[in-house]
């Protein structure tokens, strides 16, 4: 039973309890928290009700997929944290860069040379449009991304 327990023994300490219910044993096993805030599935609670032999034969299974669940659910969180700070500094680094550019005079001002784009007015073909007619305004919706896109 120990060995099992000893991956997660050495990440925190376990509060181990055992008593009688008429003539099974309950056994419980309840990790600790390591700091206010950690997540409350690194402490579930982890229970099991037998005969005393039904308990030697398969406490040891069971504890040891109990550790290694809460290994995998560890790394899990540790790997999302990670994955959260960076995307946070990615963010800080973003706007710091995006309130520098508009600090910066030069930066802001750009003029372009072509003027103004005036979008052409694109028609809605009626819901009686003829085929002609539904084409041509596919060509101009279409001409009208084209110079959306290079301008």
């Amino acid at each position: 039973m120990f060995v099992e327990l000893m991956p997660l023994l050495n990440q925190r300490t376990l509060l181990i309890t055992v008593s009688r219910v008429g003539e099974k044993l309950k056994v419980n096993v309840i990790p600790a928290k390591l700091k206010e805030g950690e997540d409350q599935a690194l402490t579930t609670p982890l229970s099991f009700t037998g005969l005393p032999e039904e308990l030697d034969a398969e406490l040891g299974k069971q504890l040891t997929s109990y550790v290694e669940s809460h290994a995998e659910l560890t790394s899990t969180l540790a790997e999302a944290k990670a994955e959260m700070d960076a995307a946070a500094k990615a963010a800080r680094q973003r706007a710091k860069s995006a309130q520098a550019t508009k600090t910066d005079p030069a930066a802001t001002k750009k003029e372009d040379p072509a003027g103004p784009v005036v979008a052409a007015a694109v028609t809605t073909p009626s819901l009686f449009a003829t085929q002609a007619q539904l084409e041509e305004a596919s060509a101009q919706a279409e001409d009208e991304r084209r110079r959306t896109t290079t301008s």
